[in-house]
């Protein structure tokens, strides 16, 4: 009823167009970028969002919504960050939790400026754990509750929280030594956010130490502020030394580290660290430099074990796309084996075991939402429906029974608790706004969160984009997206600006609301726009991604000219008025 009602709204601005405002700068500025995405409470009952500085909390079953804390409190409390020195960039990837749920779902840990503040999840009221001169980094609860660990000045420490008292896990730790420290690859090219890993038993920390002193310097400038500031960054160029890393194990009570003996560990990468269900070991991934080949190890007290191996003639990707079935001590992962990626299952014993495929099709899984142990159930999101849309899917264990959850058009984003017993969907198509919906886990409505932000569609005119597909000379379908130009005359020849990004890990048609942007902005200001996501780009598989593959700059470019040949085609754009953005 309310997909009809907006359909009838969005219908009724189209026959009035001409009567709203050309899309603006100021407009494109003011375009809201989204609010935070919930935070679920481990038991599944609740979930937290922030506004401002207003964080509320929402309860599933009541329907109802709170505000819990006004963060302005915390920030009037807390230290601020000591200034940056010139030298402290860091990549951008690198986040800590700003909110985390204590194991029970009663208590929250929240990081406000320099410090680190415990907050009753009831009643709101807080307690401040630290405040110092220094910066807590990447805090972190034990599941037990009763401790926190953090990062401070290259160094891991832990608070009893009980008694407030600090100890120091690792020592030694440099800007060119780090302990629990992310150097610039390991965010950037695995997007690990963070290195250094809780057991579940809450007795132990894993963590990575990194040696950036063989690192190239790296010229870097800020170059965002009114005078540029000179930030030297460890970047390793091609064919130079990477950081050196170990993985190690140190007890939560303190005490020497024990170093992890990993195979072949020379050039390669420690792309995932995580502790078995039990806490009787580690699973950890490892890639060579090239990243064309992939293995699964499993860590415990018989040693170091290769359960599963992968190669490919391209690249292998990395997600977080795996769960661990503590009952059946079996690995979820997602896995391109070889063109499109798929749910596997595997066991994950010293014995090993071979893959067992749990989804196949032409088509690829695009994020793990969640997996129901108990039910054997997992909730994935796919584009079996169109590479140009997202939707939720629930699939047995054994591969039957596939549902699709999400109804409607478009790009379904999903968040669910590890309990699976709901979900929060923010969904959006190209002719509707995105809006936010609590569902039950069979997909029935239980609320509408957010509703539809029609504001820009009733105060601009939003020029229809078009999405369409054209064949190359090879045959290859490509899709693209259209946008003419205000009081569009097919007779007249218009300039063009081409849109490209070109990939790997991007895809940029899609089935989504775009609403008041820079696009929409040069519409009206008479230029034709065009877009074609080149092979290469994300959502259609494995295949078509690693087309670039040694073809860097080269495929992308002639995909692009396909598709400015395609629109030249068409006939109302200027063929000596094309320009690439």
């Amino acid at each position: 009823m309310r997909i009809a009602t907006f359909a009838l709204l969005l219908g009724a601005v189209g026959t009035a167009w001409s009567q709203n405002k050309p899309v603006t700068m100021d407009a494109v500025m003011a375009t809201a970028r989204g609010g935070s995405p919930p935070v679920w409470s481990p038991d599944g009952a609740r979930f937290l969002t922030t506004s401002g500085t207003k964080l509320s909390v929402y309860e599933v079953t009541a329907r109802s919504r709170k505000e819990l804390l006004d963060l302005k409190l915390l920030d009037g409390e807390a230290k601020l960050p000591p200034p940056e020195a010139a030298f402290a960039w860091e990549n951008r990837r690198v986040y800590g939790q700003p909110i985390q749920w204590s194991a029970d779902s009663r208590q929250l840990l929240l990081t406000r400026g320099s410090d680190l503040f415990l907050v009753d999840a009831a009643t709101g009221t807080h307690t401040q754990l630290t405040k110092t001169s220094g910066q807590e980094r990447d805090a972190k609860l034990a599941p037990n509750g009763k401790h926190l660990a953090f990062r401070m000045d290259h160094d891991l420490h832990v608070m009893d929280i009980a008694s407030r008292k600090v100890k120091p896990l690792t020592k030694g730790g440099t800007d060119l030594l780090r302990n629990g420290e992310l150097d610039w690859v390991y965010p950037e090219e695995l997007a690990i956010p963070s290195a250094y890993w809780w057991s579940p038993d809450s007795r132990r920390i894993a963590y990575l130490q990194f040696d950036v002193s063989g690192v190239p310097v790296y010229p870097h400038g800020d170059v965002t502020q009114v005078r540029p500031v000179s930030e030297p960054q460890r970047y390793p160029q091609a064919g130079t030394q990477n950081s050196r890393v170990r993985l190690g194990i140190v007890a939560a009570g303190g005490g020497a580290t024990k170093w992890v003996e990993l195979p072949e560990m020379d050039g390669r990468l420690i792309a995932r660290v995580d502790w078995l269900p039990d806490s009787s070991g580690l699973a950890v991934v490892l890639l060579d430099r090239v990243q064309d080949e992939l293995r699964w190890v499993r860590v415990d007290g018989k040693g170091v074990t290769t359960i599963y191996s992968q190669k490919d003639r391209a690249w292998i990707n990395v997600k977080d796309d795996y769960r661990f079935l503590a009952k059946s001590r079996r690995l979820l992962f997602g896995a391109e084996r070889p063109d499109f990626r798929h749910l596997h299952l595997l066991p994950f014993t010293s014995s090993g075991g071979a893959p067992a495929a749990v989804t196949k099709g032409e088509w690829e899984v695009s994020d793990l939402a969640c997996v129901d142990e108990a039910n054997e159930l997992i909730y994935y999101t796919g584009t079996e429906t169109s590479p140009l849309e997202r939707q939720l899917y629930r699939v047995k264990f054994d591969g039957s029974g596939t549902t699709q959850l999400t109804r409607g058009r478009g790009v379904h984003t999903i968040s669910m608790p590890g309990t699976c017993t709901s979900f929060v969907d923010s969904h959006s198509s190209l002719v509707e706004p995105s809006w936010q919906t609590l569902h039950s886990p069979d997909g029935r409505l239980l609320s509408v969160l957010v509703e539809r932000d029609t504001k820009a569609a009733e105060e601009f005119e939003i020029l229809p984009t078009e999405l369409t597909t054209f064949r190359g000379q090879d045959g290859t379908l490509f899709h693209a997206r259209l946008i003419k130009p205000a009081g569009f005359d097919a007779a007249k020849r218009y300039p063009s600006i081409v849109q490209v990004y070109g990939g790997p890990h991007a895809q940029t048609v899609r089935d989504a609301w775009r609403g008041a942007d820079y696009d929409q902005y040069l519409a009206h200001r008479g230029f034709v726009i065009w877009q074609v996501d080149n092979r290469g780009s994300a959502g259609r598989g494995h295949a078509w991604e690693s087309k670039l593959y040694r073809r860097f700059g080269k495929q992308e470019l002639e995909d692009q000219v396909e598709g400015v040949k395609h629109l030249l085609s068409l006939g109302f754009v200027d063929p000596s008025r094309v320009g690439l953005n």
